[in-house]
């Protein structure tokens, strides 16, 4: 048996990676106050900024990148597993990845993640997003095996691809993330039932941190960051605007316990897809 405490840390990040830094600090040491080991942060903690060229402008590699130095300083300094949800990295060229940071308790990286599934869309309301024309996809998925659990990494639009989870699950995750800046139309009809079903259908806990409410490029996001136990329960959640830091107490028996009960991860089968026409 593992117990440990999680929080989850939702932002509004503006366009500026500096002041974006600031509030990380702050709300990462509201979450060890309240007795975090492991802190995640959203999806696009450094910057959410939808206007390309503006985007491109403020970042750096990842080397000189304020949230990387900001995040390891922290993690050493409280002795933490701290996990960036993501921040815009530049690579050489014109692309940008959306990478994933996991520090430890020692200011190290642990490891980090590429989000490997784009976001391209067209929505009802008009929005579209075509996140393949400047981001560039990962190709490895990433299970972290800290001291306290195995956690499966993913980063927003992942949550939408079960096999990935699946992929987590069978190779033994007991903790699965996908930190995110859901967009307020897809959040509203879908943020929650992704999240439970990723937990459910992998007998695991979900952490999903997110950014919350109108941000200063005018992208509205759903909030809601979220901590959901195996079988299924929420046992902590945000609300849909400003900053907030939600916690909850993680047991890895309850792993178990999940899977015991419906082992549908032992119970996969390969089949066939058969084709039929009338």
């Amino acid at each position: 048996m593992t117990r440990f405490t999680a929080a989850a840390i939702q932002m509004c990040s503006g366009t500026n990676p500096e002041k974006n830094a600031e509030t990380l600090d702050r709300l990462v040491r509201k979450a060890a106050g309240k007795g975090a080991q492991y802190v995640q942060t959203p999806e696009m903690t450094g910057a959410v900024q939808k206007d390309r060229a503006g985007l491109r402008a403020v970042l750096k590699g990842e080397a000189d990148d304020i949230i990387v130095r900001t995040a390891a300083a922290l993690a050493g300094e409280l002795g933490i597993h701290l996990h960036i949800g993501s921040t815009a990295i530049a690579l050489e060229g014109d692309m940008i990845a959306n990478r994933a940071f996991l520090f430890g308790p020692g200011g190290g990286l642990v490891t980090r993640y590429d989000k490997i599934h784009m976001f391209d869309v067209d929505l009802d309301n008009g929005e579209s997003w075509r996140e393949s024309a400047v981001y560039r996809p990962g190709e490895t998925a990433v299970i972290a095996r800290l001291p306290f659990a195995a956690i499966g990494m993913g980063i927003c639009y992942d949550v939408r691809f079960p096999d990935l989870f699946s992929a987590y699950g069978l190779a033994g995750a007991e903790v699965l993330t996908a930190p995110a800046a859901f967009t307020r139309q897809t959040g509203l009809a879908h943020w929650h039932m992704l999240q439970r079903a990723r937990a459910i259908e992998n007998g695991a806990y979900m952490i999903s941190a997110a950014q919350a409410g109108t941000h200063e490029d005018g992208r509205e996001t759903f909030g809601h960051s979220i901590i959901i136990a195996p079988w299924g329960r929420v046992l902590a959640e945000a609300g849909d605007t400003g900053e907030a830091v939600i916690v909850a107490e993680i047991d890895t028996d309850a792993v178990a316990a999940a899977r015991g009960k419906v082992p549908n991860l032992k119970n996969i089968r390969p089949f066939t897809l058969a084709e039929v026409g009338a």
